[in-house]
């Protein structure tokens, strides 16, 4: 296995691993329930799905 000749410096093993970070989820605020939600998701606690009712919630009465 090939070894390097001399010793890499802190500041070039660190450009090499700036891509290695994780992303923070990106979310929005529901305008229903007001809570922060992933895209693309219904939102469990008001069961809205891009502003129309798709769920059954306890808060409906309908349970």
């Amino acid at each position: 296995m090939a070894n390097p000749k001399r010793k890499h410096s802190k500041s070039r093993r660190d450009k090499r691993r700036t891509h290695q970070r994780l992303a923070a989820p990106a979310y929005y605020i529901d305008s229903q329930s007001g809570e922060p939600t992933l895209f693309h998701r219904v939102n469990l606690i008001s069961g809205y799905y891009r502003g129309k009712k798709v769920l059954r919630t306890e808060e409906d009465g309908e349970a």
